[in-house]
């Protein structure tokens, strides 16, 4: 990667957090900087990694430099409510990235998906370019609608909700990463396991959406803990499976991360069917579930995809992993409601990004070889 895309994710990605707490500065009523929290750090930053970490080049291509100006374009007119652009670059963005899945996988229909000879990490990585290009598609009409046709109305479908699943393509790569670097030779039993979290984790997150708009309570829940007991099983098979490398204590902290984003989401269900669900009781809660969901658990993943190329880092992983949560856990829940904390957020926050990005590493032969293999594999169903 280099040091100019570094300074550049660098840049997006802590405004990205400053702008989470800019509500202490300028009132959400004038210009509401959540849309621009959300975009620059999952679009902009998350959807821009996940076309360099799918091309493979050392250098961001001329696609992913599209594909990094017209998401930056996209959440600017989001932001001012320039809603007719808004409507028509997402369509663009969705056709780069189809592309480059095309490219990738061969195939304009994902075959490989439901094919029990394709890996799991590959199945990961479709989803998450798939999930992608979705996603902006369905963006376009749900502005439509929203703003100018108002032909339905969906009371917890806001524009803003629409938005926060850009981030779910960041886990989707995050998951291909970690079962890439589990051991491929395993137990019929363990595949399955493997096979079985791929399905949950995919359409469990569709199914606990629809229930969310339904207002369906238990169903929410029900489908809430099984999420749960699913990253609680990938975490006990990445610690037992997972290579012994150095981005093993970063994604085992990221899934440590997503589990305590499952803990809070299940918590905020209860709490939001209860006579306590008030702003004092719900909102430190969800900022809390936002801020480890975001700068926690898709943190981690982006952090080893931007450096996939350059491990083992020349850093001290325990102090940077420590400063890491420190800074989601701590700083930034109290940042959101106190300014002083909020500016020691994002330094604390800055600080760790340029050591992510910028400390030395060195190529390890062992882990390129064994992400070649994944990325070269072409099971008979893949290629028709």
């Amino acid at each position: 990667m280099s040091w100019k895309f570094k300074s550049v994710l660098l840049v997006m990605m802590t405004t990205a957090l400053a702008c989470g707490f800019l509500h202490h500065l300028v009132p959400p009523a004038t210009l509401n900087f959540e849309r621009l929290h959300i975009f620059l750090f999952n679009l902009c930053s998350g959807g821009t990694l996940l076309v360099y970490f799918t091309e493979g080049h050392k250098d961001l291509s001329r696609r992913g430099q599209a594909f990094l100006t017209l998401s930056l374009a996209f959440a600017l007119c989001a932001f001012l409510q320039w809603y007719v652009p808004a409507m028509l670059i997402p369509l663009v963005l969705a056709g780069l990235i189809e592309r480059v899945r095309v490219d990738h996988f061969g195939r304009r229909f994902p075959r490989a998906l439901f094919s029990p000879q394709e890996p799991t990490p590959r199945k990961f990585h479709q989803a998450a370019l798939l999930c992608l290009s979705l996603g902006l598609c369905f963006s376009s009409p749900v502005i439509l609608n929203s703003v100018y046709l108002k032909w339905f109305t969906i009371e917890k479908l806001k524009l803003d909700t629409f938005f926060l699943g850009f981030s779910f393509p960041i886990s989707l790569i995050s998951m291909s990463v970690i079962f890439t670097l589990m051991k491929q030779e395993t137990l019929a039993f363990t595949s399955l396991l493997k096979e079985a979290c791929f399905w949950i984790i995919n359409l469990g997150v569709i199914v606990f959406f629809g229930f969310i708009l339904a207002g369906l309570f238990a169903s929410q829940v029900a489908v809430a803990i099984l999420l749960f007991l699913t990253v609680a099983l990938i975490l006990y098979l990445y610690w037992h499976e997972g290579m012994p490398l150095q981005q093993k204590a970063f994604l085992t902290s990221g899934i440590l991360f997503l589990l305590i984003t499952s803990i809070t989401g299940i918590a905020y269900i209860l709490l939001s069917f209860s006579s306590y669900y008030t702003p004092d009781h719900s909102l430190p809660l969800l900022r809390l579930h936002a801020f480890t969901a975001l700068y926690g658990w898709n943190l981690s993943g982006l952090a080893v995809i931007s450096r996939h190329g350059d491990f083992p880092l020349q850093l001290h992983s325990r102090a940077l992993i420590a400063l890491h949560w420190l800074t989601v856990l701590i700083l930034c829940p109290l940042g959101y409601f106190l300014p002083s904390v909020a500016v020691l957020a994002v330094v604390a926050y800055c600080w760790l990004l340029v050591r992510l990005f910028f400390n030395k590493g060195t190529i390890d032969r062992q882990l390129t070889a064994i992400q070649q293999a994944n990325l070269n594999a072409a099971p008979s169903a893949d290629k028709g």
